[in-house]
């Protein structure tokens, strides 16, 4: 609706619309066009009463009314007016947005003791952008420690000199010098690492930073002596193979406060996962657990994980169940630890018991059988054969089926030692028999102890050491 309006002086004025409504017509049904008209009817009648009868309120939408408010103070001539004030704009040549996707922006200081907030501002006239080397890709990561900042790329890890500047001599060596930049000199680390599109890989103690670079199918520790491929510590086939084969970015991680180790997830599309964690006072890997985390993050000393919506406490007793091992996201696992035995590789052996030190209740699942040549491989692809634990009631364990032979561990002076009893068909050269006992033939063999968390929901299950007796043999 057009207005035209006559003033006096050049003064500002506003041009207000406000909605008009008539007098409540009498209806018994509620007419809900009025709501969707846009009419405003906060704080008005809904009902009224006919007869001692409460019946709705229908309002007609009318034309709005017109106000003019003139901006001057008290309206004289040359007094102080309100009006919007200076209008920022800025022309540009090329309008369209532009992706940065390796560049750093920053605003004014926030200090909320002395109440400064400049979030808000963005002066183009000063130097508040800085730019990462475009050939490494995008920025996944950003780290503050201490003065610097650290710069996690795609293909490349560098830090960045807060309020500093590094000044380079001919000889080429660096002094550090005071600087009214914010974001300094971008410095790279040594070696082509990244962190992949897995930014929430990342996770620190102490000045230990860990992530995954998935292009590289490597696990990578930051640390005062550098960057280090951590997963070559006897585990390099494993994470060439699993990161390799991830297709969506689902690679999460955290520190764990509780057992102070790096806890990995390394999760596929197609619900398959594997979920380890990294010992720095072993150098190596030393757990793969059952469980496959949404995220997983520690608070002091307490290590929680989400799935599916709910968190989870580890490492807590739970009600009616104290100390409940193997259990997560209310489904108990068994635990099992697979042990190679290989000494002397060059030597053909004859393999006779199975011994370990630690826990009652550990048993053997299964041992499979290795390549034919070997000796140890028969024609159903199992030995044929399994250890109970010491306690014969332990038979609840995943592979014990009725077509092996049983065969108990014995305990002496703390330890528990079992022959190894076969249940196949002799093979030339592969099996020797002495009565009730006999041993199987090849250069190695591999064994997997199990342990029935079920049954041994508040005991604490270890095991030290696992060893095996053999003699010499020959084909």
């Amino acid at each position: 609706m057009a207005a035209t309006i006559e003033i006096k002086y050049f003064n500002t004025f506003w041009l207000k619309k406000v909605e008009n409504l008539t007098s409540a017509l009498v209806a018994p049904v509620f007419n809900p066009s009025a709501v969707a008209s846009g009419l405003k009817t906060t704080n008005l009648p809904k009902e009224y009463t006919v007869g001692g009868v409460l019946k709705p309120v229908t309002y007609n939408n009318t034309t709005p009314d017109w106000y003019i408010e003139e901006s001057r103070i008290r309206g004289g001539y040359n007094n102080t007016s309100v009006d919007l004030g200076v209008k920022a704009y800025l022309v540009e040549d090329f309008p369209q947005s532009q992706h940065r996707f390796n560049s750093l922006i920053y605003s004014g200081i926030y200090n909320s003791r002395t109440g400064v907030n400049n979030t808000n501002q963005f002066p183009v006239g000063e130097s508040i952008t800085k730019s990462a080397d475009p050939a490494y890709v995008s920025i996944q990561k950003l780290y503050a420690e201490d003065t610097n900042l650290i710069i996690f790329q795609e293909d490349k890890v560098s830090r960045a000199l807060i309020d500093k500047d590094a000044i380079y001599s001919a000889e080429g060596n660096a002094s550090i010098t005071s600087s009214r930049l914010v974001i300094g000199q971008i410095i790279p680390y040594k070696g082509e690492y990244g962190i992949s599109t897995d930014p929430y890989s990342f996770s620190i103690y102490g000045y230990r930073k860990y992530f995954t670079d998935r292009k590289r199918n490597c696990v990578v520790r930051l640390s005062l002596d550098g960057v280090t491929e951590i997963s070559s510590y006897g585990m390099h086939d494993f994470f060439r193979d699993k990161l390799s084969a991830v297709t969506t970015n689902k690679v999460v991680a955290a520190f764990n406060e509780h057992t102070k180790d790096y806890t990995l997830s390394i999760q596929n599309s197609n619900d398959t996962f594997n979920t380890l964690a990294f010992d720095e006072q072993v150098r190596g890997w030393v757990s793969l657990y059952s469980y496959q985390p949404t995220f997983i993050n520690s608070l002091g000393a307490d290590f929680y994980s989400f799935y599916k919506g709910r968190v989870f406490k580890h490492y807590i007793d739970q009600a009616g169940s104290p100390n409940n091992y193997g259990k997560f996201y209310n489904y108990v696992y068994n635990s099992d630890v697979t042990v190679i035995f290989n000494s002397q590789p060059s030597l053909v052996k004859t393999f006779q018991t199975v011994n370990y030190e630690g826990s009652t209740g550990w048993a053997v699942i299964n041992l499979p059988g290795g390549a034919s040549e070997d000796g140890i491989k028969t024609s159903s692809g199992d030995l044929g054969f399994r250890i109970n634990a010491a306690s014969p009631a332990i038979t609840s364990l995943a592979g014990l089926t009725a077509d092996f032979i049983s065969n108990n561990f014995k305990e002496r002076e703390g330890k528990f030692f079992a022959n190894i009893v076969n249940n196949t068909a002799p093979q030339s050269g592969a099996v020797l028999y002495y009565g009730d006992t006999t041993g199987v033939k090849g250069y190695y063999a591999n064994v997997k102890l199990a342990i029935s968390n079920g049954s041994y929901p508040t005991t604490k299950s270890e095991l030290f050491a696992v060893s095996t007796n053999y003699v010499e043999s020959s084909y």
